[in-house]
């Protein structure tokens, strides 16, 4: 499992201009079950995604987000393991 950290490096603006296609590239990711959950920071100074699968395929949809297409944003990737979940995340274990 991985918890993906994005941090914008532009002014809101200029990332605003190019949430419909950051929508369109996570929801790909989540079809293709790679990505469990995601959502803003609270302050919006970026966001986070868990995704799951191996790391290259992981690292691979984020090179093509359209965040990073155009140096809006940078990503940090923490692997771990799940060992204990609430009932009804067990899948989520590895």
């Amino acid at each position: 499992m991985f918890v993906v950290s994005l941090t914008y490096l532009v002014p809101i603006e200029d990332v605003d201009a190019h949430i419909p296609a950051h929508m369109a590239w996570l929801e790909k990711h989540y079809e293709t079950g790679v990505f469990i959950a995601s959502g803003r920071k609270v302050p919006r100074t970026g966001g986070v995604i868990l995704a799951r699968g191996d790391r290259a395929v992981v690292e691979q949809c984020l090179r093509e987000d359209p965040f990073t297409v155009h140096n809006l944003a940078e990503y940090e990737i923490i692997e771990f393991l799940v060992s204990k979940t609430m009932p009804g995340l067990d899948a989520l274990k590895e």
